[in-house]
């Protein structure tokens, strides 16, 4: 039978490698996540407030993260700060920081939009309540908000979990790096272990983003009841 290179996979430890660095992948993005979603409730809040000066300071907080490239924030944080001011911090840890920055600020843009959202007799129905701001938040405005951010918080979560794959760029040994090097390890031997490994890692990533988009519908679901 003729090698199509599906071997790769199972010699040696190389499928070990791979489940590896999938673990490194899900603790990037997931670690992040946990963070955006915890600063950006609280950044998002903060965006409604009417202050010209936290206004602006978020705005461009917002803009600044859209606007510069995820990579090039790596970059900065990795090879520039770090470096520049020697600050130990390691490959994941910046790309977990980055991350965070980024997902914070997405996450934020989605809070505001929600909370701003919902109609002001919630407001004003919770202030004849006696309420105070802080409690009006907690269990009228944020509740509302929550449903309403499920299928952007989602959304954001795949494309967050898709996009770690830059951080091979700045030495991470992380699924698809291994990937790589199981590739170019066995170039020779078998021309076509590329098709067999990224199908593979294609499938892997399909597997890490497939629960939470079912999460998303259950909730949906739940919620509708």
């Amino acid at each position: 039978m003729q090698d199509l290179g599906i071997k790769v996979l199972i010699e040696g430890v190389n499928l070990q490698r791979i489940l590896l660095g999938l673990w490194v992948t899900a603790r990037i993005a997931f670690t992040a996540v946990i963070f955006s979603t915890v600063l950006g409730i609280f950044f998002g809040i903060l965006m409604t407030r009417r202050n010209p000066v936290v206004r602006f300071l978020c705005h461009f907080y917002l803009e600044a993260l859209r606007i510069i490239p995820v990579l090039v924030w790596l970059f900065i944080f990795y090879f520039g700060l770090a470096r520049n001011f020697h600050i130990n911090l390691s490959g994941e840890a910046s790309a977990i920081l980055v991350f965070t920055l980024w997902g914070t600020a997405e996450m934020g843009d989605m809070v505001r939009g929600a909370v701003t959202s919902i109609h002001k007799h919630q407001y004003e129905s919770g202030h004849a309540l006696g309420l105070s701001e802080v409690r009006l938040y907690q269990y009228i405005i944020i509740p509302q908000a929550v449903r309403r951010l499920i299928p952007g918080a989602i959304n954001l979560t795949t494309r967050m979990i898709k996009t770690t794959s830059l951080v091979v760029l700045i030495g991470i040994v992380e699924m698809l790096k291994v990937g790589q090097q199981i590739i170019e390890t066995n170039f020779l031997k078998s021309p076509t272990a590329a098709f067999w490994v990224y199908g593979l890692i294609f499938f892997l990533y399909f597997m890490l983003c497939m629960p939470v988009s079912h999460l998303s519908r259950y909730l949906e679901r739940r919620w509708q009841s």
